[in-house]
């Protein structure tokens, strides 16, 4: 019988920046002195439901804005791409966060985008989104693959 080590995901408490591999600190490097110039500005709810969406934004991902408004933003979240509950929990402890977000047009092709989101004094997240690439070939490949979270 084998004893192998079942694999557990690394904890953020567990973050050690030495041992971080080069291309991972150019990223943040470059997320961090980057200023997110907004193409659009959207708001959520304490539940994840969209309550403020620019004409703008629901042409990027392919709804009308009456069909987003209510909707969850992990709706809009690429498969496999994010750990959302974990992220949002992070966030709710920090107030605000930054990085890459990968969206999913209503025909499925992605879009890759930059966020700098915040808590309102009301409760609700503000998000200015850029739009870093638009992947217009479906990543069905991808889906099929297990998180790596």
């Amino acid at each position: 019988m084998s004893h192998k080590k079942l694999y557990v995901p690394p904890r953020l408490t567990e973050y050690d920046p030495k041992n971080v591999p080069e291309w991972v600190k150019l990223l943040r490097k470059d997320l961090l002195s980057a200023h997110i110039t907004p193409a659009y500005t959207i708001v959520v709810d304490q539940d994840r439901r969209y309550v403020e969406v620019p004409e703008g934004f629901s042409k990027l991902v392919g709804y009308k804005v009456e069909e987003l408004l209510g909707m969850r933003y992990d709706s809009l979240t690429a498969p496999n791409s994010a750990d959302i509950p974990m992220t949002y929990n992070l966030f709710s402890r920090l107030g605000y966060m930054h990085g890459l977000w990968l969206l999913v047009h209503r025909t499925g092709y992605r879009i890759l985008i930059r966020y700098e989101a915040w808590l309102r004094p009301d409760a609700n997240i503000q998000s200015n989104i850029e739009v870093v690439q638009i992947i217009r070939h479906h990543l069905a490949h991808l889906e099929r693959r297990q998180p790596f979270l």
